[in-house]
């Protein structure tokens, strides 16, 4: 095949006639010959279409491509853009991010399959058999390797990759100090580029001016007004728009509010008239509008909105929409907006620098790459023939900080962060488990090819770590050392740990658990966690919906609630202590000391159980929002999170054989996801039917399907609404689905009525 048909036909459906120097010097370095490519260049300079080519090139040989991203807003957007665009060349794209539990068999039959790094470790532990017909693997935004959340996953998955399939790999990354150390690693060739299409200015705001980076001619504004004001009045000015970056979600809001007052008086007749109906459909997404909606809507009929994760993902997809449109003129968002969805303005405008520093406590400045991500949003291909990045300093001694650090430095070396227990658990489990039968050897020879043993050469200290994670594998029943009698059939028949551990070249198997655990994708101290919890609800006859909830608060993937001051002190009676001592019954396990280290993480839990259980009591989202604390964003968050966990205590629970707590494990999973009480549990089977119109139907007298069955149409149309009504109606003349609604799909029936 003709490498040069490739280029022609990506850049005739792309809309451009040329390569740009970033595309030229990847061509040159072997792109389309199938080699290894890390290629490290600025946001917005070209790398996709790079990664076009090259997914074009593979599947013209009759190979699949696979995307990969980070975030799923991202693979949304990928999956939008590359259908759009390859459709009529007859190339199928796909995406899968949802379901943990598949091999997604599915995707066979296409040709381009976007995933993010978390999915496509679920089906390589799946041992999917299309995984064979991969020729190319686009690893996006590759540097987030050093990320301690999701870095050891995409190092993992490309590791496992290299060895199962070895595909050409193409990472593509932002401009990093070490890319040639990640190329070395991947045995790839590097490629960096400085080239922009649209210039950045990166400046220093101090003294009511600001000074660039490279120069031009100073920024001097009035000094009427707060920095950020000022710099948002001479944006309106020149008629164009700004991202500013702040530290936390209160911020975002209370700044979003503020500038409107600046932007509102910029308006003309019909913008006002267009924001006026965006403001209707953000406030309006859930039916019954939280406080949050309503202050969102007014700031967006000033043209200023605020944008973080606590907000509901329709309400995130209208600002970016409008945004993109130039409708909304200016987004204040927390730094998470810098590596999410492809967002671009005339001007950035970093006001805040510094965050909380987690472990080492305190607050802490922001890399250096992540300062420079956001200042990459600054200017728009399509718009601007320049960008500018805007970093306000509050002195002399921080703008000169700002300067060369930020400006002028170099970002951060990626670092692996592999090395450490809790990550290794779940995949030292899922090699175990994807091999039947290894050796601790074979498991050290797998780490020996990872890219933190590239970068540190002695496996010292990650082969203690890989000990202990197999100590506390055969603890907890996941693996085990057949006797030389035969395989154990039993999960309690194990060789000790130390048994286990004594030669190198024994065989380390997994148990039957052990096997489920690493394909349900949760950590195995949470599957631990799980078997335990219900174990004791069975023993000590605790079995509620509330110890339920309390077993599933206890895994590592389910984030507590933050405590405030007012959930403790309450002289209502109405405090978090106050509800621990009324459901003392309910909890699980022992109650730790005031004194002990565990005691605030199960405060925090406990809350979490606490707001989870007036969410099954159908208590609004204002009211969690008031008393606990959570935004509905947070709250869907929280609730996919867990109902994949709900599942996974169904699954093993079947595995264990116990039966007579998975009715009630199944109740309580179907009573979070909705937010109901169980009375409304039969109405939440049919279609379009989630808390609130269940509630309806439920207190029309409306309390099962075989009521509905009877009801007049004129009187469901009242109740829900004429196109609502037919539809039920429609379901009702046929056997409704049997298949609880756990297993049809995901939040959408909820997000679509609320």
């Amino acid at each position: 095949m003709n490498s040069s048909t490739v280029v022609k036909d990506v850049l005739r459906v792309s809309g451009f006639s040329e390569l740009n120097p970033v595309q030229k010097a990847a061509l040159e370095g072997g792109l389309l010959e199938g080699k290894n490519m890390v290629l490290a260049a600025a946001t917005a300079s070209g790398k996709t279409l790079v990664a076009e080519m090259a997914m074009l090139n593979s599947v013209r040989k009759g190979k699949k491509a696979l995307y990969i991203v980070p975030l799923k807003a991202l693979a949304s957007e990928k999956y939008s853009e590359f259908r759009e665009k390859y459709s009529s060349e007859g190339i199928k794209v796909a995406m899968s991010i949802v379901d943990k539990d598949s091999s997604e068999s599915w995707v066979a039959g296409f040709d381009i399959i976007i995933v993010t790094s978390e999915k496509l470790d679920s089906i390589i532990r799946h041992g999917a058999d299309w995984l064979a017909a991969v020729g190319l693997v686009v690893a996006d935004e590759v540097h987030l390797i050093d990320s301690p959340d999701r870095g050891p996953t995409l190092e993992v998955i490309l590791t496992r990759l290299r060895q199962l399939i070895d595909p050409q790999i193409l990472a593509l990354s932002a401009t990093i100090s070490n890319h040639n150390e990640i190329a070395e690693w991947l045995e790839a060739v590097p490629v960096k580029s400085d080239y922009r299409p649209v210039k950045l200015y990166s400046g220093v705001f101090h003294g009511n001016e600001v000074s660039w980076h490279p120069e031009k001619k100073k920024l001097v504004l009035p000094a009427d007004l707060p920095p950020v004001f000022e710099i948002i009045r001479d944006t309106m000015k020149k008629e164009k728009q700004a991202l500013v970056f702040v530290y936390t979600r209160k911020n975002a809001e209370l700044l979003s509010e503020k500038l409107g007052d600046v932007i509102k008086p910029t308006l003309n007749a019909e913008e006002r008239s267009e924001l006026a109906k965006l403001s209707y459909d953000i406030v309006h997404v859930m039916e019954h509008p939280t406080r949050q909606c309503e202050r969102l809507g007014l700031c967006v009929q000033k043209g200023a909105v605020f944008h973080h994760a606590g907000l509901v993902a329709k309400q995130r997809k209208l600002i970016e929409d409008a945004f993109r449109k130039g409708l909304i003129k200016v987004i204040s968002a927390t730094p998470t907006l810098a590596a999410g969805v492809n967002l671009p303005a005339y001007r950035v405008v970093i006001r805040d620098f510094k965050r909380f520093a987690g472990f080492r406590g305190g607050m802490d400045y922001i890399p250096v790459l992540e300062i420079q991500q956001m200042c990459g949003r600054a200017g728009r291909p399509q718009y601007d023939k320049e960008g500018e990045a805007i970093l306000i300093a509050r002195d002399e001694s921080e703008a000169k900080k700002f300067w060369n650090e930020y400006v002028k430095g170099d970002s951060e070396k990626i670092v692996s962060k592999l090395g450490v227990e809790p990550v290794l658990r779940t995949h030292v489990l899922s090699l175990i488990a994807a091999a039947e039968s290894t050796t601790k050897s074979n498991i050290m020879g797998f780490f020996s090819r990872t890219f933190y043993a590239y970068q540190y050469k002695d496996m010292t200290a990650i082969e203690r770590e890989i000990d202990s994670v197999l100590d506390k594998l055969v603890q907890f029943g996941f693996i085990e050392r057949p006797s030389q009698s035969g395989s154990s059939e039993s999960f309690g028949e194990f060789m000790s740990a130390s048994s286990l551990l004594s030669k190198d070249e024994d065989d380390i198997r997994p148990t039957r658990i052990g096997k489920r655990v690493a394909e349900l994708y949760i950590d195995p101290l949470s599957a631990n966690n799980i078997i335990t919890g219900l174990e004791d609800i069975k023993n000590q006859k605790k079995l509620s919906g509330m110890s339920i909830m309390h077993v599933l608060s206890s895994c590592i993937e389910m984030p507590g609630l933050n405590i405030r001051k007012k959930d403790m002190v309450n002289e209502e009676g109405d405090s978090l202590l106050d509800f621990i001592a009324q459901f003392n019954q309910h909890l699980v396990g022992k109650i730790p000391n005031e004194w002990e280290i565990e005691y605030d993480n199960f405060l925090r839990k406990t809350k979490l159980v606490w707001m989870m259980s007036q969410w099954t009591e159908e208590s609004s989202e204002d009211n969690l929002m008031e008393d606990f604390g959570i935004t509905p964003g947070d709250l869907r968050g929280r609730l996919e999170i867990s109902d994949w966990l709900f599942y996974s205590m169904q699954e093993l629970g079947l595995l264990l054989n116990m039966r007579d707590v998975l009715e009630t494990v199944r109740k309580t999973r179907l009573r979070v996801k909705y937010g109901i009480k169980e009375e409304l549990l039969p109405l939440v089977r049919l279609r379009s039917i989630g808390r609130v119109r269940a509630r309806k139907l439920f207190t029309n007298g409306y309390v099962s399907v075989e009521k509905l069955r009877g009801a007049p149409l004129t009187s469901l149309t009242n109740i829900l609404g004429p196109n609502i009504a037919k539809g039920l109606r429609d379901q009702l003349s046929g056997p409704v689905n049997d298949t609880p609604k756990e297993y049809q799909g995901s939040l959408d029936d909820y997000e679509s009525e609320e």
